[in-house]
């Protein structure tokens, strides 16, 4: 008998709960490093290699994770990503050293993106083309709370203790619980083939241009937000405020701006968003000394608008593809945004670390700024896609749906009902 997708959210309650739990850990995780790096006295250009080394991790997790669970089952893949992963942020709260930290992110990297390969192919596997959406958007919302709320156990202990990296290893040990003890039977997996990044850039220049961008901006904001912030001179309750608006925002603005470029030009609406994005951060980087409240609001407006771009751009791609195409290319994506993920961070600390705080936001202007021109000349190169030709919008995280494949089952069965009408 077939869930609706009410029942269906219900029935996977273990399997959020536990996502929730691991993203509460995981969200303290990125703005605890940063800042604690920072009140060590690391450069900003050691503490952005640092807070990279995770992406180079991501990205290894992302292509290895799949592998070790053909070899040895899921559950055993989830349980020994999790003791590492916990265990790997002791050692952080034990030993603080930029080398170790550097070899400590990578292993941390690769353990959370098997962790999320495991826990999405599970859901995707209790999943139906009735009820794979909603539950896409359940485990959206559940992560995107999780990031957002763990900025405030920043709060719970001083940053330069390890009470918070103690409090991290218990939420990531506790996350285990309810999925291995509901969860009865694992499900099947296959390793998709990737399509070569020269044929994807062929089918969807700006697509694959954006997807690099915005790994870039994303990462550059979650790993550097808590430093700029740290060094502008914000208290840890501020730098909580700052990096947890950020994320609910763009929580709140995904749906809308996406369900927007379902019904016009896709490319137009990335131009926008690219534009009201750079003006927002030369805004915020110009404005000088300025109260909290009105850097919140730069915060929350750059983070609704800056944070759309891996769906938007992720979501044009889509559109090129035909049905038999979008599982393959899932895994290419995912490596070209994790390249980007590793370039931004090491960039924008290179630049604060020359030019001061300020360059935080301006880097990121310039980034968006440069997609924004890029998009503009995509425009004269090629006609719009149709509307009834495209794929519908689906919300998507790039540094916490690792995996794809929930997302690439959608997009394939929105694409069979598209090319029926081709």
């Amino acid at each position: 008998m077939q869930k609706t997708p009410a029942t269906a959210a219900l029935a996977n309650w273990p399997l959020l709960t536990g996502m929730g739990v691991l993203m509460l850990g995981a969200g303290l995780q990125g703005t605890l490093i940063g800042l604690r790096a920072t009140l060590e006295g690391f450069a900003p250009s050691v503490t952005g290699i640092v807070m990279s080394c995770y992406y180079l991790g991501y990205i290894a997790g992302s292509v290895g994770a799949p592998r070790l669970m053909q070899r040895v089952g899921h559950i055993r893949v989830f349980s020994a990503l999790t003791a590492v992963a916990s265990a790997t942020i002791l050692l952080q709260a034990a030993f603080v050293s930029p080398v170790l930290w550097s070899a400590l992110r990578i292993v941390s990297g690769f353990c959370f993106a098997g962790i999320y390969v495991v826990a999405e192919s599970w859901l995707n596997d209790r999943a139906s083309n009735l009820n794979r959406g909603t539950l896409l958007a359940c485990y959206m919302l559940v992560l995107y709370i999780g990031l957002g709320s763990g900025q405030f156990l920043l709060t719970v202990a001083d940053p330069r203790g390890p009470l918070l990296f103690l409090l991290i290893a218990v939420l990531i040990s506790l996350a285990v619980v309810p999925i291995t003890l509901v969860v009865q039977r694992a499900p099947e997996f296959e390793i998709p083939r990737k399509i070569r990044f020269a044929d994807l850039f062929h089918v969807s220049p700006l697509g694959v241009v954006g997807v690099i961008v915005a790994g870039l901006v994303t990462s550059s904001v979650f790993s550097m937000g808590p430093v700029y912030a740290q060094l502008s001179g914000l208290s840890t309750g501020e730098i909580a405020t700052f990096m947890s608006v950020a994320i609910f925002a763009a929580a709140a603005t995904q749906l809308p701006i996406g369900r927007l470029s379902d019904h016009m030009d896709r490319r137009n609406v990335l131009v926008i968003v690219c534009v009201l994005s750079a003006c927002i951060a030369i805004c915020a980087g110009g404005y000088g000394a300025m109260s909290r409240p009105m850097l919140f609001v730069f915060a929350a407006a750059f983070g609704g608008f800056g944070l759309t771009l891996y769906s938007l751009s992720l979501s044009h791609i889509n559109d090129h593809l035909a049905a038999d195409q979008i599982v393959s290319a899932s895994g290419s994506v995912i490596l070209l945004n994790g390249l980007g993920s590793i370039v931004g961070p090491i960039t924008i600390a290179v630049l604060m670390n020359r030019f001061g705080p300020p360059a935080y936001f301006f880097a990121l202007a310039g980034t968006v700024g440069g997609l924004a021109m890029y998009g503009l000349w995509r425009k004269s190169q090629r006609a719009p896609v149709p509307v009834a030709m495209k794929f519908p919008f689906v919300n998507a995280q790039p540094q916490t749906t690792l995996t794809g494949r929930i997302l690439a089952d959608i997009a394939h069965d929105a694409a069979l009902a598209r090319d029926d009408l081709r």
